[in-house]
């Protein structure tokens, strides 16, 4: 197991007068110490705009940033250039559907995504069929919580232009086999986008190996700061597509009535961009592989298969999911019979446990599951078995309060 948590400060405080037990990193993660003093530092001693001015802390600040985007770019496999800093993964998902609206998309074609899709990965695909008169549809998942890899191939067709898929469920867990997607899409000649907002933060995410075009996830996530994403593209479809911000920073030149646009990623960033939230990025990438991305991996999916069968050997507990841990992520929902999950979130907070409650951004795979809400705990490298086994001491307390 890893022994990180006396790197991370907040984990030490009480809440309702216990020891803070905190399951809800798939919303968004702690940080550690270095993550937070490279943020600070950066402010106290370097801090100015980037690639504006020839002074010494405007080129540090911008030696900085741009060092950000390489760690970064080393993290999934990637070039420099086709990294784009996004205030996040809503962000980024946004821009390639405006882009891809703009350059591949028109009346009649065809969009695809999962039933399983966090509406950050849904709504921007409704509006650009909107926008073009395209056809937004949704592959189905099956009884397990699995995508429905026939349907899915049945839905494709000439007409697809766009596969955007998720590559780890924020609600079910299930890891989707992007590899296998990609090639079929690529197969009718679709672009397929990868929503990796959970799995970038919790395993080895390689993207010349997962066979996408576009990827996109957030810091605050992986142990960076808010306010800071990422978007990775193949360098040739970056540069076919147009910005969808546009201001300083993003042009080669301009006039009054026209512009020419700077090559990717400053294409991309335009405005000030989150500078300070980029150096921290960095500093949580620097963080993560010094423990390692496998062994992050296989401590959250210890504590998966640990809280899974916790929860399955409890006849009044439903889970949502994949059975196997080893086709999860880090993360598992469920209900309690009769109780509603606001009701079971609140009085675990009462002892100290901070898990999600709600539809997680995802009524579509809710409505699908036909419950209008489920509880979600998730893990992180910082969580323990100790940490599981409390979870279900209080879920069996819950249930004898509310049940």
């Amino acid at each position: 197991m890893l022994n990180v948590r006396g790197d991370f400060p907040i984990l030490s405080r009480m809440v309702n007068g216990h020891p803070l037990v905190y399951l809800d990193s798939a919303a968004t993660a702690h940080k550690p110490v270095a993550v937070v003093e490279a943020e600070r530092d950066f402010y106290v001693r370097a801090y100015a705009n980037v690639r504006r001015g020839v002074y010494l802390l405007a080129a540090e600040a911008t030696e900085l940033y741009e060092a950000a985007r390489a760690k970064v770019a080393r993290f999934v496999g990637a070039r420099p250039e086709e990294i784009v800093f996004t205030r996040g993964t809503t962000e980024a998902l946004n821009l390639v559907a405006w882009g891809l609206g703009e350059t591949r998309v028109r009346p009649r074609d065809e969009l695809l995504v999962t039933e399983m899709e966090h509406h950050a990965n849904l709504l921007p695909w409704q509006e650009l069929a909107r926008r073009r008169g395209a056809q937004l549809l949704a592959a189905r998942i099956t009884s397990q919580g699995e995508l429905d890899l026939g349907d899915f191939q049945s839905k494709l067709s000439s007409r697809t232009r766009v596969v955007s898929v998720v590559h780890v469920s924020n609600v079910l867990g299930t890891i989707n086999p992007v590899q296998e997607i990609a090639q079929w899409a690529h197969e009718v000649g679709a672009v397929v986008v990868v929503d990796a907002a959970q799995s970038v933060p919790h395993m080895p995410v390689d993207v010349g190996e997962l066979g996408a075009d576009l990827l996109a996830f957030s810091g605050h996530k992986m142990l960076g700061p808010t306010g800071i994403g990422v978007l990775w593209g193949r360098a040739e479809l970056l540069a076919e597509m147009p910005p969808w911000l546009t201001g300083g920073e993003m042009i080669r030149e301009a006039w009054i009535d026209r512009a020419v646009w700077a090559d990717p990623p400053a294409r991309f960033e335009g405005g000030t961009p989150p500078i300070a939230q980029a150096v921290a990025l960095g500093s949580a990438v620097d963080y993560l592989q010094g423990i390692g991305m496998d062994r992050v991996h296989s401590h959250g999916q210890g504590l998966t298969a640990q809280a899974l069968e916790g929860l399955r050997a409890r006849p009044y507990v439903t889970v949502y999911g994949p059975p196997d841990p080893s086709r999860r992520g880090a993360l598992v929902a469920f209900n309690l019979q009769g109780i509603h999950p606001h009701d079971v979130a609140t009085l675990l907070d009462q002892e100290g446990i901070a898990i999600r409650a709600g539809h997680h951004c995802t009524q579509p795979l809710h409505r699908r599951l036909g419950i209008p809400a489920s509880c979600r705990a998730s893990f992180y490298l910082y969580n323990t078995p100790e940490e599981v086994e409390q979870l279900l001491a209080a879920l069996d307390r819950v249930k004898e309060t509310l049940g």
